[in-house]
């Protein structure tokens, strides 16, 4: 009996060293090594200190910058320790009153716009921490934050091109725009002939 309770202790030993200490190490090596921007939360820097990450949206109110998803992370939006959606399905009146909310405060926002409000400002994402929005969702506020920041209409769409990434792997998902760095290169000095 004795030998037998040896040996299961050795084997949970030795095994707790392998999958709890030496495969954490390696993986983490690794990561670092070949993506570490990634491994690190690809965190996005100003003046070398972190602001926020590419990976979890950010909430905007403020007309001169683009508005991301609705979260519905709580107790704050965005809140990466209670990722979640809503629950709510099509028929819940609950979603369809915050829909309309959502629409109004965007209409308010920007009166002179009778464009089709995006789906994706007014409804959040499955996690409730998306930090993209659609190539529709940036040209429905391109005007509103156009006028806010005084620039022209082409000066912001330039920015909005420029932060757009394409469908993964070519033929993955829709073009999409991050709200964070796109409003970060919006804040940032103009460069010299800009």
């Amino acid at each position: 009996m004795f030998k037998l309770l040896r040996q299961s202790f050795m084997l949970l030993l030795v095994l707790t060293v392998i999958t709890g200490v030496l495969y954490p190490l390696a993986a983490t090596g690794l990561s670092q090594l070949v993506f570490p921007q990634q491994a690190n939360g690809s965190l996005i820097e100003r003046d070398g200190k972190p602001i926020g990450s590419a990976l979890i949206g950010q909430s905007f109110t403020d007309p001169k910058y683009f508005w991301g998803r609705p979260s519905a992370s709580t107790p704050n939006p965005y809140n990466a320790t209670a990722s979640s959606g809503s629950n709510q399905g099509p028929t819940n009146s609950a979603l369809a009153d915050a829909v309309k909310q959502r629409i109004a405060a965007l209409r308010a926002v920007d009166p002179g716009n009778t464009a089709p409000v995006p789906v994706d400002l007014v409804t959040a994402s499955g996690s409730g921490l998306d930090p993209e929005i659609s190539q529709a969702a940036a040209q429905y506020q391109l005007e509103r934050v156009a006028m806010a920041r005084g620039l022209s209409s082409a000066q912001v769409q330039a920015l909005v091109n420029e932060y757009t990434s394409g469908r993964q792997l070519g033929i993955l998902g829709e073009p999409r725009v991050n709200v964070l760095r796109l409003n970060l290169a919006l804040d940032a000095p103009p460069t010299h002939g800009s």
